[in-house]
């Protein structure tokens, strides 16, 4: 579903729609200048600023965030998923600096930061991987790796006739390891395509996109890899899906192509194993498929879609407002598609909300304070409603 090799320059690519903790204590944040200025509204807002670099941290009108914490410095780094106790945290990235060639996964401590030092990485080493979730035991985790079918990193194809493309590798499949790496099991073995895993809060179930039935669908199955059922039988890319608080939900992002055109454009990028995530909507439906609709009817690129703790929102990344593919930024929404408000404002790239299981922080990536080059850091900032 995201390949962080292609986050650095998402934004870039879509111009002209051708053109991606302790609860307390974990998220002190490093020291940061503030400087205020006036909102769009009128009143006056705190600008905060990286003390080094001078760059902004949390613009002002991004009253929902304070004390925000950069913990990464290079690279593309993204999908940083909360443990079920808010300890820790897995994410991905591809940073040169820590020896690997694409995305690979890593284990943080929530209060963790990664400027001079590195992670540890608890995925093989091996293929590429994706969308890691902790499981209930804290102890585990499930991703998506290619390495049963090559130990290299497969190629990231970023055009296809002129357009901005995202690889679907049939060679994906679901593992489960441990905290040191070693896999455990093994949840998928059908042909094709099979990632983009993530784990209800209720511990039980698992939601993830396969092309097992020929197209991009969702699926949950239990945590150890039973009971698969299909969710979604709708042509289009149905993908990065998550279960709301209480788990009877679920969020997820969709191309739905409609025109005879449309429709053979897709199928003959499927059949490359290809999409093109320029035109997506947010759909929303009960856990086992009942009562879908469509969240969004606003153009463009809206993904990764993530519950409000209180599960009466969505907090998601939309280039909606853009005229040329970026910015990104983030926006939430009620479940019933009113009142949309918009959460951050860079000027490039915010995506990957995940609220913590207590709903007191919140990290997501971004392009900003990165010296106006193309690295996707995480943040983690307070949440404030």
């Amino acid at each position: 579903m995201r390949y962080l090799t292609t986050l650095a320059i998402f934004c870039f690519l879509l111009s002209c729609k051708n053109n991606t903790q302790e609860k307390k204590q974990a998220t002190s944040p490093t020291t940061s200048s503030v400087n205020k200025k006036l909102s769009v509204t009128g009143g006056v807002r705190e600008t905060v600023l990286d003390p080094i670099t001078q760059d902004t941290l949390i613009y002002p009108e991004e009253v929902h965030l304070k004390n925000i914490r950069q913990v990464t410095f290079g690279g593309d780094n993204a999908e940083a998923y909360w443990s079920f106790d808010d300890k820790q945290l897995v994410f991905q990235s591809n940073y040169k600096n820590w020896d690997v060639g694409c995305d690979q996964m890593f284990l943080m401590d929530a209060q963790q930061t990664f400027k001079d030092t590195k992670p540890p990485m608890i995925s093989t080493g091996m293929g590429r991987t994706t969308c890691a979730y902790f499981l209930p035991d804290n102890k585990h985790y499930v991703y998506g790796s290619t390495h049963l079918v090559d130990e290299n990193c497969p190629e990231v194809p970023l055009r296809k006739n002129g357009n901005y493309v995202w690889p679907v590798y049939d060679s994906f499949d679901i593992f489960v390891a441990d905290l040191q790496g070693n896999i455990t099991a093994q949840l998928t073995t059908e042909p094709g395509y099979d990632a983009e895993a993530t784990v209800s809060p209720m511990g039980d179930k698992i939601v993830f996109t396969s092309t097992r039935s020929g197209d991009l669908e969702l699926y949950t199955m239990n945590i150890d890899g039973s009971d698969v059922k299909q969710i979604t039988n709708e042509l289009g890319y149905d993908g990065g899906a998550f279960f709301s608080p209480d788990g009877t939900k679920l969020i997820f992002r969709s191309s739905r192509p409609k025109t005879p055109s449309e429709i053979k454009k897709y199928k003959d990028l499927l059949a490359d194993g290809l999409v093109e995530p320029v035109d997506m909507e947010l759909y929303i439906c009960d856990a086992d498929g009942s009562n879908l609709k469509q969240l969004t009817n606003l153009g463009n690129a809206n993904w990764s879609p993530f519950f409000h703790p209180s599960g009466n929102k969505i907090l998601f990344s939309s280039n909606h407002e853009a005229e040329r593919g970026f910015p990104f930024n983030l926006y939430l929404i009620d479940l019933d598609g009113k009142n949309l408000e918009r959460v951050t404002h860079g000027e490039t790239f915010d995506a990957f909300p995940v609220f913590s299981n207590d709903g007191k922080y919140l990290a997501f990536s971004s392009n900003r304070n990165n010296g106006g080059g193309r690295d996707t850091n995480l943040f983690i900032a307070q949440w404030q409603d």
